[in-house]
């Protein structure tokens, strides 16, 4: 298979709809639904519009923090010589480090305003990610970008920009690694009461362990190249600290709670 698809989903009044940013608007919506459906639960005590407010900032901050976060951590010199380049995002570019930090920022913000304990309302909204970013995973395969090394496995595929070898669909990998399965782990452990922090915490582990094996095959920004060793990416780098901030998270979640007790 080829990876060329057009960019442009349709036009509206002349205006080009890219897949890129419609994908995006698709997982906001799919997080928007679930969690309405999850605030109906007896279980959660939330109301339908304080998940319309968390999902508003949810949104702000993965925006907001996802094309920063892409800027500082992988396009920085190309950014200083081309500055509106931040505004482009229908070219690609989003950060999922940085998108996290926009979010966590968002809901202190939604924290302070409806007084709800700040992990509560992180492990609430954590089970409502993985969706969108598989979402946004399809965008970039769409775009025909973050392709993998060459491979001779059968389901190989071509991506133009990268040359005519067949290459590991790494965007479809981690579609499915962090869209479906990370979404099918943290549904079902999140379906029973759970310490604060808990669901958090495996959040954070189980992406941080998702993305560093897809990064094995997956190959880096040109710019960047690797880091160190001829394999260490910034990807990894960025996500071996989520990984340990998730062993903190269920140690104070479960160790420190029987402590307590």
């Amino acid at each position: 298979m080829i990876v060329d698809f057009d960019k442009v989903a349709f036009h509206i009044f002349g205006w080009p709809v890219h897949w890129y940013g419609l994908m995006y608007l698709i997982g906001f919506l799919m997080a928007w639904g679930l969690g309405r459906y999850r605030a109906a639960k007896p279980a959660f005590h939330w109301s339908k519009e304080e998940v319309d407010d968390l999902l508003f900032y949810v949104g702000l901050g993965v925006i907001l923090g996802g094309r920063v976060g892409y800027i500082l951590f992988y396009n920085f010199g190309p950014f200083l010589a081309d500055p509106l380049m931040l505004f482009r995002v229908w070219q690609g570019g989003m950060s999922f480090h940085g998108g996290l930090l926009g979010v966590l920022t968002g809901l202190w913000i939604f924290h302070r305003k409806y007084h709800r304990g700040y992990f509560e309302t992180v492990d609430f909204i954590a089970p409502l990610v993985p969706p969108a970013l598989g979402a946004g995973r399809i965008g970039n395969f769409i775009n025909g970008e973050l392709w993998g090394k060459p491979t001779d496995m059968p389901w190989g595929m071509v991506f133009p920009a990268a040359g005519p070898e067949l290459r590991h669909p790494t965007p479809l990998y981690e579609a499915f690694l962090e869209g479906v399965l990370l979404f099918l782990i943290l549904w079902w452990f999140s379906a029973r009461p759970r310490p604060t922090m808990a669901v958090s915490g495996v959040f954070a582990i189980t992406y941080a362990i998702f993305r560093i094996l897809v990064e094995f095959v997956r190959l880096p920004d040109p710019h960047l190249g690797y880091l160190a060793f001829g394999w260490v990416t910034m990807g990894m780098l960025l996500s071996i600290p989520l990984f340990f901030v998730g062993v903190i998270f269920l140690y104070f979640a479960y160790v420190r709670k029987r402590e307590r007790a």
